[in-house]
C-alpha cells in the first residue's frame, strides 16, 4: 500500500498527470460520456429538484470551490513554514526529527490535507467521470506516500515517533493540539513563495470565479503552475560542494 521510492521522487508528476487526466477525461467519448463541467452538473443538480435557483447553486459550487482551494493554499502554507523548503521539494523522505509545531500539533499530514482540499477545488472545473478519477486517484496516491513516510519515520525515529503519532491524528485535525510545542520558528515568507501555485488556484477561483467561465479559471491554474516552477527553481537549494 506504501508509495516506493521513485513514487515519492516523481510525486509532483505524478500528481500533474492524474490532474491532467481529470480535466481531458480521455475515457468520456469511449463510453459516451456528458462532457460537461462538475461545476454546472452540481449546480443543475439542486436547481432541477427546485430546492434553488440555478444562479443561486451557481454562485454556492463557486464559494464551495473558493474555500476548499483557500483551505489548500493555508493547509499548506501553514505546514511549509515550519519545514525547510528542501524538505518540501525533496525528492527523498528526510527524517530529522519529530516536527510539532503549527499545524503539526494538530495532525500530522497538513502538507497531503492541502493537496486534497487543492483536488476538490479542481475537480469542479473538469467533466464528473475526471473529478471523480482525480478525487479517487490523488486520495490513494497522498494515502501511499503518507505510509511510506510513516515506515521510514518510525525507523529511523523509532518511540518518540510512534508517541506523536499515538496523540496526533493522521489527516483529520484534532479541535486543540495534542502535543506541547517545539521551539520551531516559522517562515511565512519563504513557505508563501513554495506555495505560490496553490495561491494562485485560490486567486483564480475568487477573481476569475465570478465570470462563471470555468476556461478562463483553468488558465489561471495554469498560469499558477507556471510561476510556481519559476519560483521552486529558485528556493531550490543548491547542491554542496565537496
Amino acid at each position: 500500500m506504501k508509495a516506493s521510492a521513485l513514487e515519492f521522487r516523481l510525486r509532483f508528476l505524478i500528481i500533474v498527470v492524474i490532474y491532467l487526466l481529470g480535466f481531458i477525461a480521455p475515457w468520456n467519448s469511449l463510453l459516451h460520456l456528458d462532457s460537461i463541467r462538475t461545476w454546472q452538473y452540481l449546480a443543475a443538480w439542486p436547481a432541477r429538484s427546485g430546492w434553488i435557483g440555478f444562479s443561486a447553486a451557481t454562485i454556492a459550487v463557486l464559494v464551495l470551490g473558493i474555500l476548499c482551494a483557500v483551505a489548500g493554499a493555508f493547509l499548506r502554507t501553514w505546514g511549509s513554514a515550519y519545514l525547510d523548503p528542501s524538505i518540501v521539494q525533496a525528492g527523498a523522505m528526510h527524517g530529522e526529527g519529530v516536527v510539532a509545531a503549527g499545524p503539526y500539533r494538530y495532525l500530522r499530514n497538513p502538507l497531503y490535507l492541502g493537496t486534497l482540499f487543492d483536488t476538490f477545488a479542481l475537480a469542479l472545473l473538469m467533466p464528473p467521470s475526471g473529478a471523480i478519477f482525480s478525487i479517487l486517484a490523488i486520495t490513494l496516491f497522498q494515502l501511499r506516500l503518507i505510509f511510506a513516510e510513516e515506515s521510514f519515520l518510525t525507523a529511523k525515529l523509532g518511540a518518540p515517533y510512534l508517541d506523536y503519532c499515538a496523540k496526533v491524528p493522521r489527516l483529520f485535525p484534532a479541535f486543540a493540539a495534542r502535543v506541547p510545542a517545539s521551539p520551531a520558528r516559522p517562515t511565512w515568507p519563504t513557505a508563501f513563495l513554495s506555495e505560490i501555485y496553490m495561491w494562485g488556484v485560490a486567486v483564480s477561483f475568487a477573481a476569475l470565479g465570478w465570470r462563471y467561465n470555468s476556461v478562463l479559471i483553468i488558465k489561471g491554474v495554469l498560469i499558477s503552475l507556471g510561476l510556481s516552477l519559476i519560483v521552486r527553481a529558485f528556493l531550490k537549494p543548491a547542491p554542496r560542494r565537496a
